[in-house]
């Protein structure tokens, strides 16, 4: 007995050196379900959705979107708490994504669409003679966002005039 207590503060001390990253767990063992708990522990450190910026969120749905036959937009929705996916701008995504998943190119529910976003959203349709149908949405943040630049990321000339000569 008196040699498990000695043991016992080495074992926690073993315990926090032999940490594993998410990564180093799931290449050593991925089918372990003893691993549930540390990757359920990383996924809710990493998914903060009070700091969630909606703009970002809204811009990978749409890059999601851009693959529809692969599920990355459904799987991405999983994600998003319900409450966001209420928002107009995620409504609007995910009624194209329905529209996108049983389209019919020719068919009623696509024009049915189309139309209501011409009425609604400021849709324009061109007609060109050699490439068919173009659409042209209206101007906004997503579509055509501004440049910034950044003068926090900026580095001196000086500080990297002194890693030119250790580098060659």
């Amino acid at each position: 007995m008196g040699r498990e207590i000695s043991n016992a503060p080495t074992n926690q001390k073993q315990q926090s050196s032999m940490a594993y990253t998410v990564e180093q767990l799931v290449a050593v063992n991925p089918y372990n379900p003893d691993i549930l708990p540390d990757l359920e522990n990383y996924v809710n450190e990493q998914f903060e959705p009070e700091r969630m910026s909606t703009q970002i969120v809204a811009r990978i749905l749409i890059k999601a979107l851009m693959a529809t036959p692969a599920p990355d937009f459904s799987l991405c929705l999983f994600l998003i708490p319900e409450r966001v996916q209420m928002e107009e701008q995620f409504k609007t995504l995910i009624v194209f994504s329905h529209y996108l998943e049983a389209v019919n190119i020719e068919g009623p529910s696509l024009d049915k669409f189309l139309d209501h976003h011409i009425a609604n959203s400021g849709w324009v349709i061109e007609k060109n003679e050699n490439k068919g149908q173009l659409i042209i949405l209206p101007r906004n943040e997503f579509n055509h966002p501004e440049l910034k630049k950044s003068t926090a990321d900026g580095v001196p000339l000086d500080k990297i005039a002194r890693i030119i000569p250790i580098l060659g």
